[in-house]
């Protein structure tokens, strides 16, 4: 899309921290399915996006790297390959919920206070990940 890096963040960040709460235990299936399964990557990835996972990685890499190349030269962001971008991204929403009953037995939470970690995650986690890539 035509967002800044900040706003797509922000936006991915949204929209997959609430997608999981609904879906929490979705990670651990897919995790569990690629596991046992690798050779339906293709079509889980195609069932969910509608498209082929090859057509979207090239597409999103490539505006991803215009954008993170342009804030490079301009001094505003550490250089990294978009492909690391967007699995950090990913894995920080992913992995509470991947990682749920660790994470709540660790921090001592019931499910609503889950719920409550994840809704202080969803405003602190992209100022986080965003000043990871200050320069």
């Amino acid at each position: 899309s035509d967002l800044e890096i900040e706003q797509k963040v922000e936006q991915v960040i949204d929209v997959e921290l609430r997608q999981l709460l609904k879906t929490p235990y979705l990670p651990g299936y897919v995790l569990s399915e690629l596991t046992h399964h690798p050779e339906r990557v293709r079509q889980l990835f195609s069932a969910a996006t509608g498209m082929d996972p090859t057509e979207i990685g090239t597409r999103v890499f490539k505006v991803l790297k215009a954008q993170i190349d342009a804030r490079v030269r301009a001094k505003r962001m550490h250089r990294v390959a978009p492909e690391q971008f967007v699995i950090d991204l990913l894995a920080l929403c992913v992995f509470p919920f991947a990682a749920r009953p660790m994470v709540m037995a660790l921090l001592g939470f019931d499910q609503s206070g889950f719920q409550q970690f994840i809704s202080r995650r969803r405003k602190e986690l992209p100022p986080f990940f965003l000043r990871a890539l200050r320069p």
